[in-house]
């Protein structure tokens, strides 16, 4: 009579380690599960979702040009590109989110867009966010060879903020895309 609580005891203990064992397995394979997928996102789709369509050489989304500016500006910059095959784009937006840099968001806005020819790599975008009081530059690799970070950046503190600082946000582009134009050369 002794022998057989032993063995309900002994049963009892086999039962529990057996089921702390399938437990502890169990954890890890689901530890490991969760831990899975957050390896495998893919940001390349993120990322181009962030970007508006393309709907032309001026991209106004912004609204910050009257259709009259708006017209002005893509004669000169449709002739511009019909004369040189170098293509300039302006584009105005509300946001660059899930950017915080207004560089990054033109160079990969460009890219996603394929501004200028794939042989020369000449394109050029100007990208001006207004609510966030920003602009950027972004240059093909060959239009970089001579409109270089230093001469962007020096028309857009020269030319183009002075005009934004009064409000004049058409002039500042117009004076800049020109000083651009005279230097791509």
């Amino acid at each position: 009579m002794y022998t057989i609580p032993e063995m309900k005891i002994g049963t009892k203990i086999l039962i529990l380690f057996l089921t702390l064992n399938l437990l502890s397995c169990k954890g890890s394979a689901q530890e490991t599960e969760s831990k899975k997928p957050t390896t495998e996102i893919d940001f390349s789709k993120t990322v181009k979702s962030t970007f508006p369509k393309p709907i032309g050489i001026i991209n106004d989304y912004g609204e910050i040009f009257s259709e009259s500016q708006n017209t002005e500006l893509s004669k000169v910059l449709y002739d511009y590109d019909i004369e040189t095959t170098r293509q300039i784009v302006i584009v105005t937006i509300d946001s660059i989110k899930p950017y915080n840099n207004i560089q990054k968001y033109a160079t990969d806005l460009a890219n996603n867009w394929g501004v200028g020819t794939a042989e020369k790599n000449n394109g050029l975008t100007i990208v001006v966010c207004n609510p966030c009081r920003q602009i950027g530059i972004a240059s093909g690799l060959g239009t970089e060879l001579i409109l270089t970070d230093e001469i962007c950046k020096e028309v857009i503190e020269k030319t183009i903020i002075p005009e934004f600082k009064n409000g004049e946000f058409y002039n500042g582009i117009k004076n800049g895309v020109t000083e651009l134009i005279a230097k791509w050369k």
